[in-house]
């Protein structure tokens, strides 16, 4: 469903060292990370280092860029790892949809999509699957965060979710 993707430096160029010689046109994640427009949000990385094909490094305003390139028409503008970004997008309420990949493990503290700072949000659970591996798939869609809230009825606790 891409149209273009939206990388922070580090993944970019975690994903550029190795993609690029994926080249089995039978690959199909291959394929459309070689050939879809690319943009690498830093402050750091010279245009020069940005040589991932359709690669285009965006600096300054992060927001108003992804604002703009959200106009695009087409497909989903995605972002693959890039957690910090992610979680900056989240808090300017620029994602519309998250399509997360749960695994079935733990390696240290690992990265936090949604930090203590970020705004309260609620999810609509567009589809969740587990495959075969324990991976977890998972569609969420943001709504509107509502609290719900517990109380006790005859002896009994009764949990709200609103």
């Amino acid at each position: 469903r891409t149209e273009a993707l939206l990388f922070g430096r580090f993944t970019y160029q975690v994903m550029a060292a190795f993609w690029p010689g994926v080249t089995d046109p039978a690959n199909p994640a291959a394929t459309q990370l070689n050939t879809r427009p690319k943009y690498v949000v830093s402050d750091t990385l010279a245009d020069a280092d940005a040589t991932w094909t359709n690669s285009t490094v965006v600096r300054g305003d992060v927001l108003s860029a992804v604002r703009e390139l959200k106009k695009q028409p087409g497909d989903e503008l995605q972002i693959h790892g890039s957690a910090r970004l992610a979680a900056t997008l989240h808090a300017a309420g620029l994602v519309d949809v998250y399509r997360l990949l749960v695994f079935p493990v733990t390696v240290g503290d690992g990265k936090r999509l949604f930090d203590p700072q970020a705004p309260a949000t609620g999810f609509r659970t567009v589809s969740a699957e587990t495959m075969s591996t324990g991976v977890t798939s998972l569609v969420l869609e943001p709504v509107p965060f509502s609290a719900g809230g517990v109380s006790i009825v005859d002896s009994q606790v009764e949990i709200h979710v609103n």
